[in-house]
């Protein structure tokens, strides 16, 4: 048994490589952060939230037009200065240290439909949030709130079938026995799965991964080709596994609970700085096109300040998946080996510096889960 916790180590060599990537990912994500910043705050403090409303009033003044011609206004000019940023770090940096599979042609086609579909989803908001800011200025915060949980809600279980296909392609596995398996694993967890599914992550990366996706009648386990063809049926069982813990330990319910509480705030904060806005800077209401910068930039330094603390209830949840994992499976020595594989196959950094992992990172180190598996072999082995 010992020998088979120690089939898949660590590869010194990529674990170097490892640690090279994320600092410069670390490093292109304050550029990114500095970038956005000033931006913004040049948008606020030098004139161009006023003129750019002018301008967009001597279109049309209505709201539901106007609110979009002024984001489309804000953002247009964002992309073009952090496209040459967005194509280093998506795709040179990829490419350069063997994670990437796409051409540049594919890959820009990715680019051209994530923001098409950010962009409609974002609009969809936007609407939301300025007709709430016009209809009801002392509580639009609160319905905004809600109105984003039914939204999150929907989006989860449409995603799989109309945003998902768009991206990938997939086919049920036709590997019987892992179908078996997993499908098994599920009644176990008391999850009621669509299927078992096969997608092409090839085609981008070679890295693995696998997810439960969707909820209720959409719900279904996905594995990425990458996964089915580099690991183990036990190690594919210990990944399922730890997915499935999120769903007996209702993770995505009380995730969408708890990203909404921290909605819920960082509106009321928004609603405070865009009626500071108002005074500020003369504006004649919170619900005017020009005060969308000040709603970014209260949101985006909410989300950024709250940002450790989301994190470590993240880890929380991933740490009670990988014990629901082990116990489950009773194969310690699988799941050591499946996250030491995915550490050397996607280039992930074993053990990161504590800050990192603090203020950056939603799962546990590489490092500490491995470091419970061989725990728990250790406890099954003196027994």
């Amino acid at each position: 048994m010992t020998d088979q916790l120690k089939l898949e180590t660590l590869n010194p060599a990529r674990q170097e490589k490892a640690r090279e990537y994320a600092g410069i990912n670390r490093k292109l994500m304050l550029a990114e952060l500095a970038l956005g910043a000033v931006y913004v705050l040049i948008w606020i403090f030098s004139g161009l939230s006023p003129w750019l409303q002018d301008r967009v009033h001597q279109i049309s003044a209505a709201t539901w037009l106007a609110v979009p011609l002024f984001a489309l206004g804000f953002a247009l000019p964002y992309s073009i200065i952090t496209a040459p940023l967005n194509y280093y770090s998506g795709f040179v940096l990829p490419h350069r240290y063997g994670q990437s599979t796409q051409r540049f042609k594919e890959w820009l086609w990715d680019q051209a439909k994530g923001v098409f579909i950010s962009g409609i989803l974002g609009l969809i908001i936007l609407e939301v949030v300025y007709w709430l800011l016009g209809a009801a200025p002392q509580t639009w915060w609160l319905w905004t709130a809600l109105s984003i949980l039914l939204f999150t809600v929907i989006l989860s279980n449409l995603a799989p079938i109309l945003i998902f296909p768009l991206f990938y392609k997939y086919k049920p596995l036709d590997d019987a026995e892992l179908v078996d398996r997993l499908t098994e694993l599920a009644k176990r967890a008391g999850a009621r799965v669509q299927g078992v599914y096969a997608f092409d992550m090839s085609s981008k990366t070679v890295a693995a991964n696998a997810a439960v996706m969707g909820l209720g009648n959409t719900r279904r386990i996905v594995l990425g080709d990458t996964l089915v063809d580099n690991f183990t049926h036990d190690e594919i069982e210990t990944v399922m596994a730890h997915e499935l813990g999120h769903h007996v330990h209702k993770d995505v319910l009380w995730g969408i609970l708890a990203q909404s509480a921290l909605t819920l705030a960082g509106l009321w904060l928004a609603d405070a700085v865009m009626r500071w806005g108002i005074a500020a800077f003369g504006y004649t209401s919170p619900s005017v096109p020009a005060t969308l910068p000040l709603f970014i930039l209260a949101m985006s330094v909410f989300g950024l300040v709250t940002m450790p603390l989301s994190n470590a209830w993240s880890r929380r949840r991933e740490v009670m998946a990988d014990r629901y994992a082990l116990e489950t499976t009773q194969n310690p020595q699988a799941f050591a080996s499946s996250m030491t594989r995915l550490a050397n196959q996607n280039l992930a950094e074993a053990e990161p510096p504590a800050w990192v992992e603090f203020l950056l990172h939603s799962h546990p180190s590489i490092h500490k889960r491995v470091a419970m598996a061989n725990d728990t072999h250790s406890r099954r082995a003196t027994k």
